[in-house]
């Protein structure tokens, strides 16, 4: 099987935003750049199965500018097979990202998609949703254990009340 598990490149998590005289948006002139911490546990728990035996390769994916070969490199420094630069200079939205990542997903066939929680830089938590949705696939969101075997995925997820376990 393989796991593809998309990483976006945002400002770290250390680093004080300054908002651009004009205030049209976030000063990025300078800035040290990470890839988004809800990512890099998506990239850990994908290389956490590959580890265990029930994956044979871990591809990440970016879109965004050529600068986002830093955030694969270090997605390939902590154990990727491979990986994937979507190059664009445009700003784009979660939808355009979910569509993107279900052209990706179509040529790739990965068997299980590991979407971070959530972008530290714009606080979106929608992509994954539209991914699944788009491709017709079951999801499981907020997700803290993933076990595989036998041809089904258990999800341990966090809720209001505590935790859940499902079966996908």
């Amino acid at each position: 099987m393989k796991i593809l598990v998309p990483v976006k490149r945002v400002v770290d998590y250390n680093v004080k935003i300054r908002v651009k005289p004009d205030g049209t948006g976030v000063e990025l002139a300078n800035v040290k750049m990470s890839m988004n911490p809800f990512d890099e546990i998506s990239v850990e728990e994908a290389l956490r199965l590959k580890e265990a035996g029930r994956c044979e390769e871990v591809v990440v994916v970016s879109i965004g500018p050529a600068k986002a070969e830093e955030t694969l490199r270090t997605a390939l420094a902590m154990g990727a097979d491979r990986a994937i630069l979507i190059e664009t200079d445009d700003q784009i939205e979660p939808l355009t990202v979910a569509k993107i990542l279900k052209a990706v997903a179509d040529a790739e066939q990965p068997g299980l998609i590991i979407v971070g929680k959530q972008a530290i830089d714009d606080d979106s938590n929608q992509t994954g949703q539209m991914l699944a949705a788009l491709m017709g696939i079951a999801q499981a969101t907020f997700a803290s254990k993933i076990e595989i075997g036998d041809g089904k995925a258990t999800v341990t997820r966090e809720v209001d009340g505590g935790l859940q376990t499902i079966e996908i």
